[in-house]
């Protein structure tokens, strides 16, 4: 049986190169490997370099050395410029940089480069407190809210960072990039540009019992599910990007309780209907300081179900629509950036939907965008 062969492997005696020459003609690039590390918030780990006159920072990485593999160059590196052994998993991102690229250094004399871009994890407060630097290659790291990151990156390094972290946090493929930009589909994190946001507050823990009589209640927020077990976030888009967000608000004069508020806002930013909305617990704000400086207060957490969703509609408080995603609870967690006490109450909504309504547990599949003119829920 022949084996199945390419039109460019059929070469006419005339026109067939000496070996030499023919590598030769061959396209060149360089390659390059680098590596998106956060802490157990979602911030990006960046480092700063020595060398570049330009001051901009980069992730952990570097140059592919001959004959060496793209995530060997990975593990070398970060074990080099940090200090810790982390082996990459996923392939995040592929770019390919054009030679000519404004964000190329004047007077380097670059073919092109293709870089690779992988997950290398979330590194725990005692990882984070070893990391070492070579300070005659990198003076300093710091871990940014990608908001923040992409202020010290080159732009095209900028659009590289975002690419690979929405791949991870929205469990989507690999995103492949030419100068900075997607080659194939965009997918939503990257659409509405979204980004984590890291709120301290969130670190307080959920008391799961009634709230005190002393506390006024500031703000309701609910876990959102619709039948296959994914929630429904909402991202308020803005000049420095989206910020995702759990449906609910503020609990407005109007409104007779919390619950009351729930449906309001969930009807106003994401189109939704709720039915039978219980109460998971509540978070101490010590100060109400966005209130006004109004005195501890609590923030409620629910979880409800979503029965119906409507067409997208501008949000009458801001005059924009925001964008509505659908995500398992744990990636809403991460999307959120509450980090470890945030994984927990994702966990507790997911047990309760279980329990009260039987929806099943959504623990993967990749982040959409709910359409523009709704859905049916089953």
């Amino acid at each position: 049986m022949t084996s199945p062969v390419s039109p460019s492997d059929h070469v006419s005696p005339r026109t067939a190169l000496p070996a030499a020459q023919y590598a030769a003609s061959r396209h060149a690039a360089w390659l390059g490997a680098a590596a998106i590390i956060t802490d157990e918030v979602g911030r990006v780990l960046l480092v700063h370099p020595t060398y570049r006159e330009d001051d901009s920072w980069l992730l952990p990485g570097g140059v592919v050395e001959p004959g060496e593999h793209p995530h060997i160059t990975c593990r070398r590196e970060i074990t080099e410029e940090l200090g810790l052994d982390l082996p990459p998993s996923a392939v995040l991102a592929v770019h390919s940089f054009s030679p000519h690229h404004p964000d190329l250094q004047a007077g380097t004399h670059c073919p092109g480069e293709v870089r690779f871009v992988f997950d290398a994890g979330a590194l725990t407060p005692a990882q984070a407190k070893a990391i070492r630097l070579p300070r005659e290659e990198l003076s300093e790291y710091a871990f940014l809210e990608t908001r923040d990151a992409v202020q010290r990156l080159r732009p095209v390094d900028g659009q590289i960072m975002l690419a690979a972290y929405r791949a991870r946090l929205g469990n989507t493929a690999t995103a492949h990039l030419a100068d900075g930009r997607h080659i194939l589909d965009v997918p939503a994190l990257d659409r509405h540009d979204v980004h984590v946001r890291y709120r301290p507050l969130w670190d307080s823990p959920l008391h799961c019992g009634p709230v005190p009589e002393r506390l006024p209640v500031q703000q309701a927020w609910a876990w959102c599910f619709i039948p296959d077990g994914r929630v429904v976030l909402v991202a308020d888009p803005g000049p420095r990007g989206a910020l995702p967000m759990l449906p609910g608000g503020t609990v407005e004069s109007t409104d007779a309780t919390p619950e009351d508020t729930l449906h309001r806002e969930a009807a106003e930013e994401a189109q939704l209907t709720l039915a039978d909305p219980v109460r998971m617990g509540w978070v101490l704000d010590e100060t109400g300081e966005v209130y006004g400086g109004v005195g501890p207060n609590a923030r409620l957490r629910l979880a409800a179900r979503v029965t119906a969703i409507g067409p997208a509609a501008v949000d009458p408080a801001t005059g924009r629509p925001f964008a509505r995603l659908l995500t398992t609870p744990a990636q809403a967690a991460t999307l959120l950036g509450w980090g470890p006490p945030g994984a927990r109450q994702a966990q507790l909504a997911a047990e309760t939907a279980r329990e009260r309504w039987g929806l099943p547990n959504a623990s993967c599949g990749a982040i959409k965008e709910i359409p523009a003119e709704g859905m049916r829920l089953s």
